[in-house]
């Protein structure tokens, strides 16, 4: 089980568990869920990297 900590740098910030096997378009499902904007327009990154929806998470967060 991860924890992943998402920043919309407005003054929001949540925390979401999840599994490593989910995929990208899941973790922002889940954060759409906390927050209540639609899972479409959010964009998850970390620097300059933009993750696809279709990633897994062990294979990008984990590995970074």
């Amino acid at each position: 089980m991860l924890e992943v900590t998402c920043n919309d740098r407005l003054g929001k910030k949540v925390r979401v568990k999840c599994n490593p096997d989910d995929t990208i378009g899941d973790l922002k499902k889940l954060i759409a869920a906390q927050t209540g904007t639609r899972w479409e327009k959010i964009v998850l990154k970390k620097w300059y990297t933009v993750f696809k929806d279709h990633i897994k998470l062990q294979d990008c967060i984990l590995s970074i």
